[in-house]
């Protein structure tokens, strides 16, 4: 019979076969109700290629993944492969409540499951929107059976009364006109129909075209592709090339083990700062390579950032789109402008080493990939802060910041969760002005709130109307990747785990050094030690997911994923 033959050795359908005590009549059933499905004798003795499918009615980036999918069966089908699309959960930030943030860890393990126990030989992951794509690099990393990226694409630019506007950095810039009653609200509903109007994940440099330059950049994508807007039809002949290439993986499997090392790692990190990206995609690389047994140092972070210039002009920092950054050569061109900082002999998922991929570009428009004696800045994008605020560290998106606010020492404004920030940053009472430091607590990965990119505290509305369009922000959760200001993220130990952010009170001062890279809390100890005495840590939810989560998530330094599902467990 088909199934006489050792388990290591079995490949298609006869992988992973169901515990019945009887191997080959597993197969037997399995293949037996496979068939009642229509497949053929011949087709179901293909090797198989798995296909994540995150397509979702609530998520509007990943809205032609049902295409995508049948682009990618083509290539499967044409290489001689079985294609087996499966579902697995969609994460939609605007569509989940606390946060898509509290369910990346549940889409990982709900991936890395499915991947370990269905039968293929490899696996192609659909993803887009920005918590998608990193859940699933952590699922191959962990489940480590030959994967491939694939991912929706951003969504284009439209033209609209003489300018271009896309989701979100265009929607947080309106809005905040709004709160400052500089746009009316015929004006902001009007534009609310076009910021987002083709299929995609956002069309600026935010977490989801972040990740997706991270994983080319790590080399779990074909070269060229993180970049292509959803509606090219380049998208789904990269989907068509994808199946191809699985397919070659079920022939000369190469695993995620193999392509995600302490050195793409690091890679992945250079291009993070000289991308200008995303925040948040510090804590999934992080993530990511802790399923790796690799450690991200924000010390490292910070030298890294010392040495690599930001070379892409997009919003949020610079003008440009990413439909621009692609027409412009998109990764292989930043990768050459970067070859001297990067390690060569890592490789990718088709085997090939970054030397041999590595080629100067016939064409680069240097208004959004510059050259490196000119670059957008000369240092990079993010830097780590620690101090007594922050022993453990917290991030500062600079090339989003205002540098006439890196030296700052003043006084705090205090919100003690969400509810309070909500109820409070509009009041006209509100003892604040533009000098002072707005400080979120209580936000962070351990709170029901999920650490969810509420980082971006609005402008309270007295000062907005008065024109202040910038000021210190800091908190212990995220904010988007489309977002800017000089906004202070990540602060950890967060105020939930007992870090000293939880101390802090309206009327403390707190001094922010971007150049000493610290962050400290210029209170007295003992005065620290009688807040500490009174403070408790607060109540577990009782059951289900988040109370696996309180139990179980890890901070910022750490990726925040669950402890049971990192390198060691």
């Amino acid at each position: 019979m088909r199934g006489m033959t050792h388990p290591s050795q079995r490949r298609g359908l006869a992988r992973n076969t169901s515990n019945y005590g009887d191997r080959d009549f597993a197969l037997y059933l399995r293949r037996s109700f496979a068939k009642s499905m229509g497949y053929s004798e011949a087709m179901l003795d293909r090797p198989v290629v798995g296909i994540v499918d995150t397509g979702s009615a609530y998520n509007n980036c990943h809205r032609t993944v049902p295409e995508l999918i049948e682009a990618v069966k083509r290539g499967v089908l044409g290489a001689g492969g079985l294609p087996m699309p499966f579902p697995t959960v969609s994460l939609s930030e605007p569509s989940l409540h606390p946060c898509s943030m509290h369910y990346r860890n549940l889409a990982a393990l709900d991936t890395e499951a499915m991947l370990t126990a269905q039968p293929m030989d490899a696996v192609v992951l659909v993803g887009g929107c920005d918590k998608t794509v990193p859940a699933q690099l952590m699922a191959a990393v962990s489940a480590d059976i030959p994967a491939i990226q694939l991912v929706t694409g951003p969504m284009l630019a439209a033209p609209f009364q003489g300018e271009r506007l896309s989701a979100c950095t265009d929607c947080r810039r309106y809005w905040a006109l709004y709160r400052a009653g500089k746009v009316t609200e015929e004006r902001i509903n009007q534009i609310e129909g076009r910021l987002a109007t083709t299929a995609g994940t956002c069309g600026v440099m935010g977490t989801a075209s972040t990740m997706a330059c991270l994983a080319e950049a790590l080399g779990m994508m074909p070269g060229g592709t993180a970049s292509i807007p959803a509606v090219h039809a380049d998208r789904l002949r990269a989907a068509e090339e994808v199946g191809m290439l699985a397919m070659r993986l079920t022939e000369a499997p190469i695993r995620p083990s193999e392509v995600i090392t302490a050195a793409s790692v690091e890679n992945a990190l250079r291009v993070l700062l000289a991308l200008g990206g995303s925040t948040n995609a510090l804590i999934h690389l992080t993530a990511i390579a802790g399923r790796r047994g690799v450690a991200i140092d924000l010390h490292k972070l910070n030298a890294l950032s010392d040495s690599t210039p930001v070379l892409v002009d997009l919003k949020p920092t610079g003008e440009g789109y990413m439909e621009d950054f692609h027409a412009a050569g998109g990764m292989p061109a930043l990768l050459w402008e970067l070859r001297d900082l990067l390690y060569h002999d890592v490789i990718d998922i088709t085997g090939a080493s970054l030397r041999h991929r590595l080629a100067e570009p016939a064409f680069v428009d240097r208004r959004y990939i510059r050259l490196r004696n000119d670059p957008v800045s000369p240092v990079g994008g993010l830097v780590a802060l620690f101090g007594s605020l922050a022993p453990r560290g917290a991030i500062l998106k600079r090339s989003a910041a205002t540098p006439a606010l890196f030296e700052t020492e003043a006084r705090a404004m205090v919100f003690d969760g969400l509810e309070d920030l909500a109820e409070r940053i509009d009041d006209p009472a509100l003892d604040v002005t533009a000098e002072d430091i707005l400080v979120l607590k209580n936000a962070g990965p351990l709170t029901p709130a999920g650490m969810p990119e509420a980082g971006y505290l609005p402008i309270p509305s007295k000062l907005a109307r008065a024109g202040v369009k910038d000021m210190v922000r800091m908190s212990d959760c995220r904010m988007s990747g489309t977002a800017f200001g000089t906004i202070v993220l990540h602060i950890t130990p967060e105020a939930a785990a007992g870090g000293p952010l939880a101390l802090v009170e309206s009327g403390d001062r707190i001094r922010l050094s971007v150049g000493e890279r610290s962050l400290d809390l210029l209170v007295a100890p003992e005065v620290l030690e009688r807040r500490r005495a009174a403070w408790h840590a607060p109540a577990k939810p009782a059951r289900g997911w988040d109370r696996i989560v309180a139990d179980q998530v890890l901070q910022a330094d750490e990726g925040c994923d669950l402890a049971v599902l990192r390198a060691g467990g």
